[in-house]
């Protein structure tokens, strides 16, 4: 979860893995996978550096079915 102020200066918590993507129209809005959007306060740049943060410190991992069924982080593909 990052954290993100809304336009009335209410800071809430949004799923990093539901974002579908950012745009600046001038202001930030984060589009998620359900269609719904969410204007922010922040700009664009801090958004993706939470983003990016939240990411490296939870990894998304898949199973390679041509490794065997091993765990790989899909980061950057290699064997865990």
């Amino acid at each position: 979860m990052i954290k993100v102020t809304r336009l009335d200066d209410r800071e809430i918590y949004v799923n990093a893995d539901m974002i579908e993507f950012i745009e600046k129209t001038p202001d930030t809005i984060i589009r998620f996978v359900t269609g719904r959007n969410l204007m922010v306060k922040e700009d664009i740049e801090q958004v993706l550096e939470r983003y990016y943060r939240y990411r490296s410190e939870h990894p998304v991992y898949a199973f390679d079915i041509s490794a065997g069924g091993e765990e790989v982080s899909s980061g950057n593909n290699q064997k865990s």
